[in-house]
């Protein structure tokens, strides 16, 4: 049985000779089908993104206001702490995944796509075991800095093991191959589902921030096992044997270059998203667990931005690789990319202006009253969110045309220039710091990322 047949002839359709040049008016059609695929991609993630964002609303509410500013601000800390340990450490494998999948499934090459996903799961497995590892034993060198108070500082290195959260890219890698978005829609709902749950135990039977730490982790590993589960059923069902026993073969000759593109794809993913997970650790070293409580609180609000974007650039990847793998060159890629920015900045802006306009409401219904303080730094962290649309779109296309160090570069001048100003910033404008960091990040890395973009496109 041929492996995931209606998949690889809905890209077999669409393939054309390199060097026979395609009407103007198929090109176009092309062009707007490459669109419409990615925005049903993104509205089939978006969907249960809606739902996780309702749910998230609501343990939010009952965790605010349950702990109060100080301790929601711990609780923010230790999770921001292990994520950011797990964000450097981590090896995720996804975008391999997809740019070298792609090729396989082109050739109808099961066997080589079974070996290419036992790789990825083993290299993304060791590099969480790692992040666990170091987790655990940073804990009493970062925590009296952060001001944790006995009781997180104790549960803390158990806390650890909530980074299988962010270990799960292997098979959402393969979801995005097989175009199986409507399954990660559904994963993002089992994450806030288990944190309502327990917040609502931990509330109901009057318990404290361990239990509330305890939930999250729950959560944590709830959402490792479940998307787990979904791409092995989904490997085995299109693979068969081909998964569980492949035939033998060398995965890196098969493969050229994936030891490189996979280091590079990696600094460029953990560098992108550094600042935003480090951003909170430095506000509360800075100026304490109460002033990250209300950072992010203030920053929970922009996530309505944030995460379509983040998905979007996810979404985008896997159908730019199959551009690139057709030989389409990097003027339709371009085109591709240009209406994508341009539809995201146009949905964003609605929520920009609703977040200027009414700052104090928003917060005042998310978290209460005593985290108003921060509607000033909400604004400009919207703002900042909305400019940065245009980072994981430009990144994604920059990996699929098989660059992934320049995005990197991009990301790392960014986060090193604007994270070293930022306990600057934070001391001479307070919290207020923080959002003109976010901001002067986004505006630097999105300008180099489309001037990237350009120049690699044109070579194609």
């Amino acid at each position: 049985m041929r492996q995931n047949t209606v998949f690889a002839a809905r890209y077999q359709n669409r393939k054309t000779k390199p060097d026979q040049p395609e009407p103007a008016q198929q090109r176009a059609q092309g062009s707007r089908r490459n669109v419409g695929r990615i925005f049903t991609s993104l509205g089939m993630v978006m969907g249960g993104k809606a739902g996780a964002g309702l749910i998230s609303l609501a343990y939010l509410l009952l965790a605010t206001r349950f702990l109060g500013p100080t301790e929601y601000g711990v609780l923010v800390l230790v999770h921001a702490y292990v994520t950011t340990v797990c964000g450097i450490i981590e090896f995720p494998s996804w975008q391999a995944i997809v740019r070298y999948g792609a090729e396989a499934q082109r050739q109808d090459e099961r066997h080589r796509l079974g070996r290419l996903l036992r790789f990825g799961a083993k290299v993304e497995l060791i590099g969480g075991l790692l992040a666990i590892v170091a987790a655990v034993l940073l804990v009493p060198l970062v925590g009296p800095h952060l001001d944790w108070p006995p009781k997180a500082m104790a549960f803390a290195p158990f806390y650890a093991l909530a980074v299988l959260g962010s270990v799960r890219s292997t098979p959402a890698g393969y979801l995005q191959l097989c175009g199986r978005f409507d399954l990660l829609g559904l994963h993002n709902l089992v994450q806030p589902l288990v944190r309502l749950g327990g917040a609502l135990i931990v509330i109901a039977c009057g318990w404290g921030i361990r239990s509330f730490l305890l939930a999250w982790l729950i959560a944590a590993l709830a959402e490792f096992a479940v998307l787990w589960a979904m791409g092995i059923w989904l490997a085995a069902r299109n693979l068969g044997s081909a998964l569980w026993s492949p035939d033998p073969g060398d995965v890196a000759r098969e493969n050229p270059g994936i030891w490189r593109f996979l280091v590079a794809s990696n600094a460029d993913i953990t560098l992108s998203e550094l600042a935003g997970r480090a951003a909170p650790l430095v506000v509360g070293w800075v100026l304490g667990p109460a002033m990250a409580g209300l950072y992010s609180v203030a920053q929970r609000a922009t996530v309505i931005i944030a995460q379509p974007a983040q998905i979007l650039g996810n979404t985008a990847y896997a159908e730019l690789a199959h551009i690139v793998a057709e030989g389409r060159g990097g003027q339709a890629l371009r085109k591709i990319l240009r209406k994508i920015v341009v539809i995201s900045l146009v949905a964003a802006t609605p929520v920009v202006l609703v977040v200027a306009l009414f700052p104090h409401q928003i917060l005042h219904l998310l978290a209460g009253k005593a985290y108003t303080e921060a509607a000033t730094v909400m604004i400009v962290l919207v703002l900042a969110r909305a400019i940065a649309l245009i980072g994981p779109p430009c990144s994604s296309a920059i990996s699929a045309l098989g660059h992934p160090g320049r995005s990197m570069m991009a990301n790392l001048v960014a986060s090193f220039m604007c994270l070293s100003a930022m306990p600057w910033l934070l001391v001479r404008f307070g919290l207020m710091g923080a959002g003109i960091q976010a901001l002067g990040q986004a505006v630097f890395a999105s300008g180099l990322l489309v001037f990237l973009v350009w120049r690699s496109s044109l070579a194609r």
